[in-house]
């Protein structure tokens, strides 16, 4: 019987390493780098070998959820290809072929344990819109539900720069706030986050990072491999992404992956926050980016910072691209700095219609439901202020 009807599922905030045991949903996310040979080939040992520890989670009790990078790694090879193309065409083609191949060798490798997998290919539009959102969650449960382990990958053949989630581990750290994940686990090629290169004399490995801000002043690289599209940077972002949203996260090698969930003192490891519930809020503002934006006049802009309203149409002086009622916006001031970001009640083409004209002349003019806000302030939610404000 289904049990994800009675709403979003919430983390268990694991504070420690030796919280890790206690997981009861787990997300896995592993790099293109971690799942190649230098060739470009697929590394189908290292697949069976990361198979083999989530089938033993999963034999204690515990759901997982695989976020698999690779597939036009693993196309590569299958091409003649010496890297990762650069041309959108060629990366979607390469996409295709090797979304076949990586589906297959995460089957195989968990079918000699019993367990059947179930592919989902996801782009940046399913969790741009509510409706889709709720049923990529509805379809991780079900999957969950029947035993299997759904494995996710950014659907590249149809993911363009514009709508494409830009690397794996964002998108790991969104299915880990769509599931109320436990732990969130980034399998990467380096061991851990270090207070510099880890080739850098005196770099040492940071245990423990509570808070990202405190990692001010520590040297982060931001390039991936030449077979990824992630580096440290994107991955300190998914991780206070999924740190904020309750989700506790583990940063290390690939090799090492049993070793940190035994509790070993190895990778490095960020708690999850306490004090903010999973919410269509924190959704607005980490899953999804505007379809389009709102440019408001500064006196719209100053009620938004500070005072907690809804954004009316006749505070709006420009909308900004096409879309329909419904999808999250964002909002921008008169520097052009995007300060909020909600779900609009109408279309592009209403908006301009009513921008620049108060609630009551709405009414006389265009009807009774044009009297509403052009986004309510419960599904709003700040983004940034201004620099001068403290």
């Amino acid at each position: 019987m289904s049990t994800h009807a009675a709403g979003p599922r919430q983390p268990l905030r694991l504070q420690g390493r030796s919280d890790i045991a206690s997981a009861r949903r787990i997300v896995v996310k592993i790099g293109s780098s971690s799942l190649t040979h230098p060739s470009g080939q697929l590394d189908e040992q290292r697949i069976r070998a990361i198979a083999t520890t989530v089938s033993g989670l999963i034999t204690g009790g515990v759901q997982a959820v695989i976020v698999s990078s690779g597939a036009i790694a693993a196309a590569l090879g299958e091409l003649g290809l010496d890297e990762r193309p650069r041309d959108v065409p060629l990366q979607q083609a390469a996409a295709s072929i090797g979304q076949v191949v990586l589906a297959g060798a995460w089957s195989r490798a968990f079918a000699e344990h019993n367990l059947l997998t179930g592919q989902v290919l996801l782009t940046e539009a399913d969790v741009i819109h509510p409706e889709t959102y709720a049923n990529v969650r509805s379809a991780l449960e079900s999957l969950l539900e029947l035993g299997t382990v759904p494995v996710i990958n950014e659907n590249d053949t149809t993911a363009t720069h514009e709508i494409r989630f830009g690397d794996n581990d964002r998108l790991a750290a969104l299915v880990a706030q769509l599931l109320g994940a436990d732990l969130l686990v980034l399998l990467t090629d380096v061991d851990a986050l270090y207070t510099a290169p880890p080739r850098d004399p005196g770099a040492r490995r940071i245990d423990v990072v509570p808070d990202i801000d405190a990692l001010e002043g520590v040297s982060i690289g931001d390039v991936g491999s030449k077979v990824g599209t992630g580096g440290m940077v994107t991955k300190l972002s998914a991780a206070h992404l999924a740190a904020s949203t309750g989700t506790a996260t583990m940063l290390t090698r690939a090799d090492l992956f049993a070793s940190a969930l035994d509790g070993a003192v190895v990778g490095t490891f960020f708690p999850a926050h306490h004090g903010r519930r999973r919410s269509r809020l924190v959704w607005l503002r980490f899953a999804t980016r505007g379809a389009g934006t709102l440019h408001v006049d500064e006196g719209a802009a100053a009620a938004l910072r500070s005072r907690r309203r809804s954004l009316l149409a006749v505070g709006v002086k420009e909308v900004e691209g096409a879309f329909p009622a419904g999808v999250p916006i964002d909002i921008a001031s008169p520097g052009g700095q995007v300060i909020a970001r909600g779900l609009v009640n109408f279309s592009s083409e209403e908006l301009r219609t009513m921008q620049g004209h108060d609630s009551a002349s709405l009414r006389e003019t265009l009807g009774e439901r044009y009297r509403r806000p052009a986004v309510h302030r419960d599904h709003l939610v700040l983004l940034s202020r201004p620099k001068s404000e403290p």
